[in-house]
């Protein structure tokens, strides 16, 4: 979520009056400048907050050639470290930022960028005027906690995802248009390893004839199960949230268990969940 930007009172300077982050958020940056001892950035998410990356906190390793890690204007993903309203500057990290971290913030500013470039378009179809399209964009926010969430929602419940709200129909519908045409709802997909075995004189056929059964069984979901190896199989649910696909996946583990029966043997055993799409 973008943090809180608080106007400056009279006679306040515009570093005091900007809220700090705490030590261990993970930021988005704009590198500024480039010296022997480090990087200058600004925090694009804090307004007037400018940040420091020592060169000791860009790599556990040396750093031999400080201007092969980034370049000016260049997107960084770092850590804060140190953060005091006394000083000028932020100090960071890029060495203590992980994988997931770097991805999870990465993916929130494009989604931040691609909604904020969907409702541009519907200011401008619209004409509408400053006033009216903020407290439409901060409307959506405070509703679906960014706008990106509102829109996405929008691409899955159509024009009643906003019946909440005190928004005109005509804004509701263009929203809703520009926003199918922008965004590709999420997928979820959740997935086990089976194993099966059968007693039974024909149980190959036993074994098919249950899988194929259980693969048919949900029509909101999409199932598959794919052979790995004798006697294991792999078992793929995607949905379009996470809830159903899981309630769908636990629906056929069931139905495979009691279709098994006595005459042979099942167990399972889930894999990771994954998220794809809606700009992940």
């Amino acid at each position: 979520m973008k943090p809180p930007q608080p106007s400056a009172e009279p006679g306040a300077s515009a570093t005091s009056s900007v809220s700090l982050p705490e030590r261990g958020d993970v930021v988005l940056c704009t590198v500024r400048e480039i010296t022997p001892h480090g990087i200058y950035v600004d925090l694009d998410e804090y307004a007037g907050l400018n940040g420091f990356l020592h060169i000791s906190e860009i790599s556990t390793g040396w750093v031999r050639n400080i201007e092969k890690v980034a370049k000016p204007q260049q997107k960084l993903v770092l850590k804060v470290i140190r953060a005091e309203r006394s000083r000028r500057e932020i100090d960071l990290s890029l060495r203590q930022v992980t994988n997931e971290e770097r991805r999870s913030k990465l993916i929130e500013w494009k989604q931040r960028e691609r909604a904020t470039t969907i409702m541009a378009m519907v200011k401008k179809d619209l004409s509408l005027d400053d006033a009216h399209f903020e407290s439409y964009a901060s409307g959506l926010e405070k509703e679906f906690g960014s706008l990106y969430d509102a829109l996405e929602t929008a691409t899955k419940k159509g024009e009643k995802a906003f019946s909440s709200l005190e928004i005109p129909s005509q804004v509701v519908n263009e929203i809703v248009r520009v926003a199918k045409e922008k965004i590709v709802p999420p997928k979820y997909e959740v997935g086990a390893i089976l194993e099966l075995s059968s007693r039974a004189a024909d149980g190959i056929h036993q074994i098919k004839k249950v899988l194929t059964a259980a693969a048919g069984s949900s029509s909101s979901a999409d199932v598959k199960i794919t052979y790995v190896g004798a006697p294991r199989y792999r078992l793929r649910v995607v949905a379009d949230d996470y809830k159903q696909a899981d309630k769908v996946m636990n629906s056929v583990l069931e139905k495979i268990g009691e279709n098994v029966g006595k005459h042979g043997a099942f167990s399972s055993k889930k894999e990771m969940s994954r998220k794809y799409g809606g700009g992940a």
